[in-house]
């Protein structure tokens, strides 16, 4: 995990908003993390429950001390009193805010104190809500929510209102590449999710996940199959990529894999090659821009961002899927 010194290098106003909260002792009561992908609300969710719930403060500093076993705990994702709540399917459904309801009328395990974060909150259906709105108007003194969120339009107003803003600004893709870097992350790995906008945490996960090592194989080989005419990529999609990548979340992941294929087919079509991401892919690309034209490749492109929109709106996957297919290989 960083750390606010770390973070504030990448988003300064939001670290500064923050940690005067918590160094003048101004602590609201909700708070909503909002932003594109990649730009640290994650972290800084982790940072500011760390510095909450730590056994040592120092009231001039928001930095927690690391080493007491309550940030030990949160560090290991195994804190009984901060809480974290995400789509369950395509929502976050009225029931998940009524049990996290439920737990907060109990006693903390470790003190009065309790956190909850919501991740893509924007996703709550409209009874959880209305629900999470009832929670907020009446808030206990100890309480803290975080919401986090890439699509505010998207939130209730109601809500919004209620919360304190902290806007997350866009990184580069090169900052992204160097703090993962930093992090140990191989070159190839560090380039790919700086280009999928992945901020810290999810990169690290992702990369000690043996899920991503397989989809990235499995992707690797779809493409040998849809760029040669003698292989069959729509019973490649059913016999293994479909099993591999489930539900709508795991799909989206894959095309994203699939997208930065034929974004760097055009940026080889325009001898943009410092653009490239899969790099240690070459020689697969070289084969596959002699197949595939520049204008071809564009309208790929169009094709695996118009799925993308498909799942987003409840489009069958495999439909969605299968069209897709049927377009790579003409």
């Amino acid at each position: 995990m960083t750390s606010w010194t770390e973070l504030k290098q990448s988003q300064p106003v939001a670290v500064k908003m923050l940690n005067n909260s918590i160094t003048r002792q101004r602590i609201a009561h909700a708070y909503l993390f909002h932003g594109p992908p990649g730009t640290g609300k994650q972290e800084a969710s982790l940072l500011f429950a760390k510095r909450y719930f730590c056994e040592e403060l120092h009231d001039t500093s928001a930095e927690s001390c690391n080493a007491c076993p309550t940030c030990k705990r949160i560090e290991s994702g195994n804190h009984p009193d901060l809480h974290w709540i995400e789509p369950e399917g395509q929502s976050i459904k009225k029931e998940q805010i009524e049990y996290l309801q439920k737990e907060f009328t109990y006693t903390g395990l470790e003190s009065n104190k309790k956190v909850y974060v919501v991740r893509e909150a924007e996703k709550m259906t409209i009874n959880a809500a209305n629900r999470l709105l009832k929670f907020l108007e009446e808030p206990s003194r100890e309480t803290v929510a975080i919401l986090i969120t890439e699509h505010i339009s998207q939130m209730l107003d109601t809500i919004v209102s209620r919360c304190q803003r902290i806007q997350f600004h866009t990184l580069s893709n090169q900052k992204l590449y160097e703090q993962l870097l930093n992090q140990g992350l191989p070159e190839s790995t560090a380039n790919m999710f700086a280009s999928m906008k992945l901020d810290v945490q999810q990169s690290l996960e992702l990369n000690e996940d043996d899920w991503f090592a397989e989809a990235r194989k499995i992707v690797i080989q779809l493409m040998d199959k849809v760029m040669n005419p003698s292989e069959d990529g729509y019973l490649y999609l059913h016999q293994m990529y479909l099993k591999h990548f489930q539900g709508r979340e795991q799909l989206d992941f894959g095309l994203d894999l699939l997208l930065i294929w034929f974004q760097d087919l055009v940026s080889l079509h325009l001898d943009k090659n410092e653009s490239i991401v899969l790099t240690d892919q070459m020689d697969r690309l070289e084969q596959f821009h002699y197949v595939v034209s520049l204008s071809e490749a564009k309208t790929l492109i169009y094709e695996i961002l118009n799925t993308k929109r498909k799942l987003a709106q409840n489009v069958h996957p495999t439909l969605a899927m299968e069209y897709l297919i049927l377009q790579l290989q003409r």
